[in-house]
């Protein structure tokens, strides 16, 4: 009964390529399932990168439009402190005018006359002494 036999043997080849196959499939599905997940993974990892790259670039942005409002505020406040300087030499260089011309209608022809002004402090020898122009020559 060498027929039976065979039987065996081919039902024990046939279920031995069966749990092959089916081996062979799980592991199929384990390769794909890895695969999906490192695809989902790297699709993730790319979509943060690129999150944040966004974010970078809107922080700078922003950043970047905070400092030009700084810097418009400085330049304003310069130029309001510097009108206010100028407007004070201004009146300074006027009161300086109004006495020099007062000093000079007092008495217009003694100081032409008298020659130069002497210091303040009344030491005409002084070294570094160097005679005021007359004021008649102003104008």
């Amino acid at each position: 009964m060498a027929i039976p036999e065979e039987i065996r043997a081919a039902k024990r080849i046939n279920s031995e390529g069966e749990r092959i196959i089916e081996k062979a499939q799980e592991e199929a599905e384990t390769i794909v399932a890895r695969a999906q997940e490192q695809a989902a993974f790297l699709i993730e990892e790319r979509g943060l990168t690129q999150a944040a790259e966004d974010e970078g670039r809107r922080i700078l942005d922003r950043t970047n439009l905070e400092a030009e409002g700084i810097r418009q505020g400085a330049d304003a406040y310069a130029a309001a402190i510097l009108e206010k300087l100028e407007a004070e030499v201004a009146r300074t260089l006027h009161s300086i005018r109004k006495g020099i011309a007062v000093l000079d209608s007092r008495n217009p022809t003694e100081l032409d006359d008298e020659g130069p002004v002497a210091p303040a402090d009344g030491y005409a020898d002084d070294q570094d002494f160097e005679p005021a122009p007359s004021r008649s020559t102003r104008g």
